[in-house]
């Protein structure tokens, strides 16, 4: 591994619609966005949770507030104004980032929001704290910066990390053309042609009538230990060459997803369980992007969770065992019809006249229960953003990209992945003070000959 460098991302510093629709060209000459226009200009609509937000609001708060963060790395200081100025341009476009949060008699529901654009503030706090609508003029995002990075902090009830990836991307080109005039001259002011602006529920869209429940819910072992302080989230991003990567996962005959959910299990099996059988498996989720599996472009929430599991059930296990084993599971349940039946099921819920009619307070109560023992059924996380890839006019000017998780209930370290051009970065977020996972992790990387660049928010420096 290479050094250790500090990166102050999130410290805490104390500063203080059709089906298919597409986005106008960001050629020249587009159509230029038009501003938050007044409040009583502006028309007000309502529209729905997709199916799986309405879990969001209701188990959310200051201690799992359900927030993601993406990043963008710019090769130059971010001057605050124009991101601003930036952000009030492109949000009109964007009804799924433009709202409130509501609250009816039977389910949650959306509002247009008439306020302005959330204030651009620089750093100061540490990241995926919970997003208080009171204290964000009732928007469910947050845009932040330090240095020469971007911060998009979304609340999950919006949109997945795919949701968040288009929306950062436009934001930033936006940023980019306000600072260099002559990009916007080369570019025009419009979103590009490729930007999906489609509000529809993908899950309701597929749905098929289904009464077979997808998933299990073994209690799987759970990490425990000493605890940062409050709100303290430790972060820290493995940057890596994804063609040495490759290599190493050719030698195992497996993904690269499948290499490094594997080698994070692995992890916790050695560091935690010092290589010991457990009664109870090591677990991660890992949600699946079902774009791609059903043809959509939906800007909402369209993914669903798919576990990987290891049972350690005697002493010794090399690592290429847990690989395959590893690579055996995710398989065996990312096919269509597996991942279709996974979200039917939870629609037929949502369908049922019966549960329909219930009151939301009752519903709220059902739905956290659920949650909680469904929740003790993983160990961690490990999701996969994917290659970011942005404009060719844009390369020059942005260095690269991080994606992170807040915790959740039962999990205390959680891994995401990104990649932009040639590089992978695997960011471990943990509210643990040990670091012998991550350390675990990165040096069973090393083993493979995989070079890897480890930066800090310097929380487990304090």
């Amino acid at each position: 591994m290479a050094e250790r460098k500090s990166n102050p991302q999130g410290t805490g510093k104390r500063t203080e619609e059709s089906n298919r629709t597409s986005a106008p060209s960001g050629g020249r000459g587009a159509e230029r966005p038009r501003r938050a226009r007044g409040r009583k200009e502006r028309e007000i609509k309502w529209d729905k949770l997709d199916n799986t937000a309405h879990l969001f609001p209701v188990i959310a708060g200051e201690s799992m507030s359900n927030v993601y963060r993406i990043s963008v790395l710019l090769d130059e200081e971010v001057d605050q104004g124009l991101l601003q100025e930036a952000l009030e341009r492109v949000l009109p476009w964007f009804d799924v980032f433009n709202v409130r949060i509501r609250y009816g008699v039977f389910w949650y529901y959306f509002e247009t929001n008439q306020k302005p654009a959330p204030v651009v503030r620089e750093e100061y706090r540490y990241p995926c704290q919970f997003i208080s609508p009171n204290r964000n003029r009732n928007y469910l995002f947050r845009v932040n910066y330090y240095r020469n990075r971007i911060n998009l902090e979304v609340f999950h009830v919006l949109t997945d990390g795919m949701g968040g990836i288009t929306f950062l991307k436009e934001l930033t080109y936006q940023y980019l053309r306000l600072a260099h005039p002559e990009l916007q001259e080369k570019m025009g002011d419009g979103l590009c042609s490729d930007t999906s602006l489609n509000r529809e529920d993908s899950y309701l869209k597929n749905y098929k009538k289904s009464h077979k429940k997808g998933y299990k819910t073994e209690r799987a072992f759970l990490i425990k230990g000493e605890k940062l302080k409050p709100l303290q989230l430790g972060v820290m991003h493995g940057l890596m060459p994804i063609k040495e990567l490759k290599k190493a996962c050719g030698q195992y005959g497996v993904s690269i997803n499948e290499y490094l959910v594997a080698a994070f299990l692995w992890s916790i099996h050695q560091e935690c369980l010092h290589g010991m059988p457990s009664k109870r498996p090591i677990s991660s989720c890992v949600p699946v992007n079902l774009r791609p599996y059903f043809d959509s472009i939906t800007m909402k929430n369209f993914f669903v969770i798919v576990s990987a599991v290891f049972r350690p059930t005697r002493e010794s296990y090399e690592f290429g065992e847990v690989v395959q084993i590893v690579a055996e599971s995710l398989r065996s349940q990312i096919n269509r019809e597996h991942l279709e039946n996974l979200f039917a099921y939870n629609v037929s819920n949502e369908k049922n006249f019966i549960l329909r009619a219930v009151p939301l307070f009752i519903k709220n109560l059902a739905i956290r229960h659920v949650y909680r023992s469904s929740a003790l059924a993983n160990t961690t996380t490990v999701t996969n953003i994917g290659n970011i890839q942005v404009r060719e006019e844009y390369q020059g000017y942005i260095k690269g990209f991080h994606a992170f998780l807040s915790m959740s209930e039962g999990q205390s370290i959680k891994g995401t992945v990104c990649s932009y051009r040639d590089t992978l970065v695997f960011t471990i977020t943990s509210s643990l003070a040990d670091v012998s996972v991550q350390r675990g992790f990165f040096r069973r990387l090393s083993a493979d000959g995989i070079p890897v660049k480890i930066e800090t928010n310097g929380v487990y420096d304090e």
